[in-house]
């Protein structure tokens, strides 16, 4: 994160990193020079923005075409067959063998060029495919744009089921409750505050802080842009990927080992054939070319076409199970893999929830399907049932889907939660059962409510129904 202060030209500038979360709200606010009823003006903004840039990561760059192109002669195999094409093409009326050579290499690298291309296009897709707009305030009132165009001193407005577009310093909280587990590997959701905490406070307790990238499960809040782009968090993780070693891989290994050693084979073996030629009396034209025919015979130029071609299709099946790979040989790797080391807290699940059982008015009712898809259905005693007939299992589904922030929608054919995982899994059952939860909350609308607080232990909500006041509570007993 960075600290900024006003110049002596009014300017803002970036300084040391500071300890945001050891800050009041308001301190924070006068910090970085913003009104945190009104936020930031236009003007304002869009000065920060040419000061501080977009509110985006920044990697290393594409690798230039020329570049991708050129890496695929750098295989010992490609370069013997090089060698042998240049000196073929420098003897008389033998032209035509060398364009055979140079064709066999030229297709070799234009195969592995369009693979390794096409691994590249996909991840900068996926990366514009990631559009994420904010609610902030600017010019004393609340307006969505683009997360890239935040800058430090913005009033971002959060809500259950969003995306936190930028590190924010929290200046107002209602029950929030944020996904931390891409950060801290927790998968529990976090409650937020705004008190302020000791600088030496570890990251996963800063508890006044939001960070990019993390989901709002539960609750609203009104957070200060402390951070944009590669200076949060995230961005930190970003550059310290970046600088990693790039490690080879066992493929990779061996398919270097196995090439030096062919080369050293074929090497050997050509200018044997070419010294026993000499010394039997044949011309040294004649026999370098039959040692040449040799070295190209010899030399399997299919095998790096081949396998990138392998390792292709190992990416775009992967693709197909939401798994992006970056780099082709790590589809290899991944199916070399025999031991996973993880920690207890569920973060490598999907982080789902279903009801498969219900009790209600002293009757126990079991649920089929898994996920959070509206499939199957509610049985007692292993007959199916109708919530007409059962009203303690009709109440219960209504104030699980009343008392309840969280939504479930169907995108791309899979169902997806909007806020927290186990509010979420209320939803579905209640499909199952008949009961449409848009409908009903549509029906039903909600008047007023107590959010979950974990000193409560239970949310409440405030309905009207044949023109009386009901609450639903959901919670601990």
């Amino acid at each position: 994160m960075f600290f900024s202060k006003k110049s002596k030209h009014g300017a803002i500038v970036d300084e040391e990193a500071l300890a945001w979360h050891a800050f009041s709200a308001e301190d924070a606010a006068a910090r970085l020079e913003t009104d945190s009823a009104r936020g930031l003006s236009t003007a304002e903004a869009d000065a920060r923005q040419a000061r501080y840039g977009l509110n985006r990561l920044v990697g290393k760059g594409r690798t230039p075409a020329w570049k991708l192109f050129l890496s695929e002669f750098t295989n010992p195999l490609v370069i013997v067959l090089i060698v042998a094409g240049t000196i073929t093409a420098l003897l008389p009326d033998h032209f035509v063998d060398a364009i055979v050579i140079f064709a066999v290499v030229l297709a070799n690298a234009i195969v592995g060029y369009i693979q390794e291309a096409r691994a590249q296009a996909a991840i900068e897709a996926l990366s514009r495919l990631v559009s994420v707009n904010a609610a902030v305030r600017r010019d004393g009132a609340a307006r969505r744009v683009e997360a890239e165009l935040l800058v430090p001193g913005d009033v971002v407005l959060l809500e259950a089921g969003d995306r936190v577009p930028a590190d924010l310093r929290l200046l107002s909280v209602r029950d929030m409750r944020v996904d931390e587990s891409m950060l801290t590997g927790e998968s529990v959701p976090v409650a937020k505050g705004t008190s302020p905490l000791p600088p030496a406070t570890a990251l996963a307790e800063r508890h006044n802080l939001a960070y990019s990238g993390t989901l709002v499960t539960a609750g609203h809040a009104a957070g200060l842009v402390i951070a944009t782009g590669n200076r949060t968090e995230l961005g930190h993780i970003s550059t310290l990927v970046q600088s990693a070693e790039t490690l080879e891989t066992p493929l990779t290994r061996k398919l270097a080992q196995f090439s030096k050693l062919l080369t050293a084979v074929i090497v050997i073996l050509a200018l044997s054939t070419y010294g026993l030629g000499l010394l039997q009396g044949h011309a040294p034209t004649e026999i370098f070319l039959a040692a040449v025919a040799l070295a190209v015979a010899a030399i399997p130029e299919g095998l790096p076409a081949a396998v990138t071609i392998i390792l292709a299709i190992g990416v775009t099946r992967m693709a197909r199970r939401n798994a992006v790979i970056r780099r082709l040989p790590a589809v290899e790797t991944l199916g070399s893999t025999t031991v996973i080391c993880s920690d207890k807290t569920g973060t490598l699940t999907k982080n789902e929830m279903t009801v498969v059982r219900v009790e209600a008015g002293e009757v126990t009712y079991h649920v089929a399907g898994v996920g959070y898809a509206p499939e199957g259905g509610i049985e007692r005693d292993g007959d199916s049932v109708s919530i007409a007939s059962e009203p303690a299992l009709q109440a219960c589904l209504i104030a699980g889907v009343l008392c309840n922030t969280a939504r479930v929608r169907s995108e791309d054919g899979a169902w997806i939660v909007e806020g927290d995982p186990t509010e979420g899994a209320l939803l579905p059952v209640a499909h199952k059962a008949g009961i449409d939860p848009e409908a009903l909350r549509a029906a039903v609308p909600e008047l007023d409510a107590i959010p979950f607080a974990s000193e409560r232990l239970f949310m409440a909500t405030l309905h009207r129904v044949d023109g009386k006041g009901v609450i639903y509570l959901k919670g601990a007993v």
